[in-house]
């Protein structure tokens, strides 16, 4: 498993190694250890979530408040997508700058979100299907979206005529989240990181 960080701090790329045979093949697609030593923290598993989306289907940007936040563990198993890291944290050195990641059932590769990035997706297959574990549960007042055809962003999807929930169409602005005070705050982010990282508030591995 390689783990390299991404131009986004606080994102990750892993790239599990693969062990196949005429039969089919194994891989370990997620190691806590490796990802708490790249990290400085173990992932708090709280919930996992599954995505099917139809091809040209664009979800995102999603965000969490911060605290508690949300961090991602994401991985394609079936299909393909372009994944999107998102800064969306006011006072960050990166603040308003993407990254694109493809995840698909080939190379198998995951991406792993700290708490306070944004998140989004343009599925390149039909039946695109997403794996992703959270560390904290589904939270409908504390989850937020930009709207992913923001302009300011101009996040460059593979979608001629991207397909959006009604949610996501009528998100705000990466400017209007920023106005209303929805955004995230970088300081405040890496305070959070540093307590986890310290150990406060953690949890133990798979619980």
């Amino acid at each position: 498993m390689k783990i390299r960080p991404l131009s986004i701090e606080g994102a990750w790329e892993i790239t599990p190694q693969q062990h196949g045979d005429p039969r089919g093949l194994f891989m370990e697609w997620y190691r806590f250890d490796r990802l708490a030593d790249a990290v400085g923290h173990p992932l708090r598993l709280a919930q996992g979530n599954l995505s099917v989306s139809a091809q040209g289907v664009v979800r995102g940007i999603h965000f969490a408040d911060v605290p508690p936040g949300q961090a991602k563990y994401v991985t394609c198993v079936r299909g393909a997508v372009v994944d999107m890291v998102v800064d969306i944290r006011v006072g960050s050195p990166t603040f308003g700058q993407w990254e694109a990641i493809r995840l698909d059932e080939v190379d198998r590769r995951a991406v792993y979100l700290s708490e306070g990035l944004g998140h989004g997706f343009c599925a390149l297959t039909d039946d695109a299907t997403l794996s992703y574990l959270c560390s904290t549960t589904y939270n409908p007042t504390g989850e937020h979206t930009v709207h992913p055809l923001d302009p300011q962003l101009a996040i460059d999807w593979p979608a001629e005529t991207p397909l959006l929930s009604a949610r996501d169409a009528a998100a705000p602005s990466l400017a209007q989240a920023l106005e209303s005070g929805l955004l995230p705050d970088y300081q405040r982010c890496q305070a959070f990181t540093a307590r986890l990282s310290s150990g406060a508030g953690a949890s133990a591995p798979g619980r």
